[in-house]
């Protein structure tokens, strides 16, 4: 690589991470940056929620009768998340058309025959990349999945809509135990069964718990209800029975009861509780579930939530990789309309999302890490932006 290229990198880095002022440039190239920004994440975002989820709502307000109220409250509910979504695609539209119109005024080529190199000046676009990033991960972390389970939950309560993750009816849970064998080998037995008919967000319903003590079935509890009891840290079983088993597995024992704690694992509660879409979970909630799904052995559902949370830790970042596309592109020496500026932009989020998704899929299929299936599109797209920025800067 040529000195040249290395000394404006170098200077690249040291703007970016060392302690610099803002230069009169810098103040320029952020104001002009700043308006597209707010416009493109005020439009996308309606653009996104009227074309997203309008239609739907509506359907279900005229076919399903959902409350007109409610249908308000779930539209208000979905616009963090497209808010969330607009954040990136925003990033790209405003460097694209801030650098195409400085590119199409000559003002990039009069700051480059100051002496200024294009790793310069796209530092205040990398910087409000880096700005929107953080903002982006706060909103898909404290809004986004309270806002999405909220929504869900007036579906549900409302049309009794059917979601895969939602454990709200024939909830099933098994408990498990590491046993040591006697040639010192582990293998994980089960415990406890659960299962219950319904469950209301507090109680569950109509449940049914096995228990098995040294490989036998040693007794059964059927109630109309139970709860946990985080005071005393024990469930609560309503209105039931308690079958005691003999080695034979016959009957040995009935013992009915309107109330009775027992000591079973907390484990069965916390997963109707937490069951939710990936989507509703922020990062902390997935990770608690995961274990629980780890406990359960099921390995699909594991790998599911592993690939959402690796994707929702490289979502914020697309906006630097947007950002720096964005500004290469914006800066070639061809004059961009506005048109054709919106029109690349299109072009490149979605063959960004495409690639994103066909990725992600590899990833739920298990064919590559969890790890690489969330941050290889950042990955490949910075590299795209590297190299595009290499290319111009040296035209």
């Amino acid at each position: 690589m040529p000195m040249k290229v290395i000394r404006d990198l170098g200077c690249f880095v040291r703007s970016l991470w060392g302690s610099w002022s803002l230069s009169l440039m810098d103040r320029y190239i952020a104001t002009q940056l700043i308006n597209p920004l707010l416009f493109s994440v005020g439009l996308v975002s309606v653009l996104g929620v009227a074309i997203g989820y309008l239609s739907d709502l509506a359907d279900k307000v005229v076919d399903s009768n959902l409350p007109l109220i409610q249908a308000s409250e779930i539209l208000l509910l979905k616009v963090p998340e497209f808010t969330a979504y607009a954040l990136p695609i925003s990033v790209m539209l405003s460097t694209l058309l801030t650098y195409g119109r400085l590119s199409s005024d000559s003002e990039l080529i009069a700051f480059r025959g100051c002496g200024v190199s294009l790793y310069r000046l796209i530092i205040p676009a990398v910087v409000m990349s880096l700005l929107v990033t953080g903002v982006t991960f706060l909103v898909s972390e404290l809004v986004v999945p309270a806002a999405n389970y909220r929504a869900t939950g007036i579906l549900v309560e409302y049309l009794q809509e059917e979601h895969p993750y939602w454990q709200n009816k024939d909830i099933f849970y098994p408990d498990y135990e590491q046993v040591v064998l006697p040639n010192g080998e582990k293998e994980k037995q089960l415990k406890h069964l659960f299962f219950a008919e319904k469950f209301d967000g507090q109680n569950l319903k109509n449940l049914t718990v096995l228990e098995w003590l040294e490989n036998r079935l040693n007794r059964i509890v059927v109630s109309d209800s139970a709860t946990w009891n985080g005071q005393e840290e024990t469930w609560d079983f309503f209105n039931g029975t308690l079958y005691k088993l003999a080695p034979d597995a016959s009957y040995k024992e009935a013992d009915p009861f309107e109330h009775r704690q027992l000591p079973l694992s907390k484990a069965a509660f916390e997963f109707a509780l937490q069951g939710r879409d990936p989507y509703e979970m922020n990062i902390i909630q997935a990770s608690q579930y995961m274990r629980i799904l780890k406990m359960m052995g099921d390995d699909k559902k594991l790998r599911t939530f592993q690939v959402r949370i690796q994707q929702k830790l490289a979502f914020p970042f697309i906006c630097v990789v947007f950002g720096v596309i964005g500004s290469s592109l914006g800066s070639t020496p061809q004059n961009m309309s506005r048109a054709t500026g919106f029109g690349l932009s299109v072009v490149i989020i979605f063959a960004y999302y495409l690639l994103g998704f066909l990725i992600g899929s590899l990833g739920l299929m298990g064919l590559i890490s969890p790890v690489l299936a969330g941050w290889l599109p950042n990955i490949l797209g910075l590299v795209m932006g590297g190299y595009l920025l290499y290319r111009f800067a040296e035209s």
